[in-house]
């Protein structure tokens, strides 16, 4: 159950900045404050800043994905966004990601603009990713074309990296989604995870690797999840193939 959320008195916009994000914290508070605060806040564990809509008939598929980074559900409001929350979950360098973390208010030359953006991610150096979700179609739209430029001329002054991705590079996404689904902790193949480290000091071809176990199964499913876990290293720019070659990467990391 999400926490309640509540309200804080909203502070006079009387200040030179005159972007504000509004978002919840974690124990559900409505927060706002300037964007010149932006940096000081944990916007990556906020609860989502509007609610997304789910009706009968409407293009969008929302739904839930279980992040491993975060060991926590995040809400979605696309299968596309969904990707990115998967690509996101793999990538070594980031730590934790919410989606919906903030609406901007701003106002500047052109007037007022309300937008709430995709994700947001933390990375190991401190460093944070804006993302706005688009399908293809619509990245050429104007109104679309000038809210991701708005977004990243805030970004930019708060000191944050911002992109609007689409569709996902096939090829990656193929390796990604696949490997996703031995994300989890590990069960019953715990056992496996030293023998099979020790196995792959040296480069090992996947098909190798599982034929030296006496349950092939789930010795297969043990390295994906070493795989997605970035405990054996692979060569991410071909296809899985068994003849994929893996290495140990750090024999001192947990599983």
């Amino acid at each position: 159950m999400s926490p309640r959320r509540t309200r804080t008195l909203r502070p006079v916009r009387a200040a030179p900045d005159r972007t504000f994000l509004q978002y919840y914290d974690p124990c559900g508070t409505e927060r706002l404050i300037p964007a010149s605060q932006a940096a000081a806040v944990t916007f990556e564990d906020a609860l989502p800043a509007r609610k997304i809509p789910s009706h009968a008939g409407q293009h969008h598929t929302p739904g839930h994905y279980w992040s491993a980074t975060t060991d926590r559900m995040i809400d979605y409001e696309s299968y596309l966004e969904s990707k990115w929350m998967k690509l996101l979950d793999f990538a070594p360098e980031v730590v934790s990601f919410s989606a919906q973390p903030f609406t901007i208010d701003g106002h500047d030359t052109e007037g007022p603009w309300r937008h709430t953006p995709d994700l947001c991610a933390r990375r190991r150096d401190g460093s944070v990713l804006l993302l706005d979700v688009k399908e293809d179609g619509r990245m050429a739209v104007p109104a679309v074309i000038c809210q991701a430029r708005r977004t990243a001329e805030l970004c930019q002054r708060i000191g944050w990296d911002y992109a609007m991705v689409g569709e996902p590079d096939a090829l990656r996404w193929a390796i990604v989604s696949w490997l996703a689904g031995y994300r989890r902790p590990l069960l019953a193949g715990k056992a496996l995870v030293d023998r099979l480290l020790i196995l792959a000091q040296r480069s090992v071809a996947i098909g190798d690797l599982v034929s030296f176990q006496p349950v092939p199964e789930l010795a297969r499913s043990v390295i994906y999840h070493l795989m997605w876990h970035h405990r054996l290293a692979f060569d991410q720019t071909r296809p899985l193939r068994d003849h994929t070659h893996v290495r140990a990467a750090d024999l001192r990391s947990p599983a």
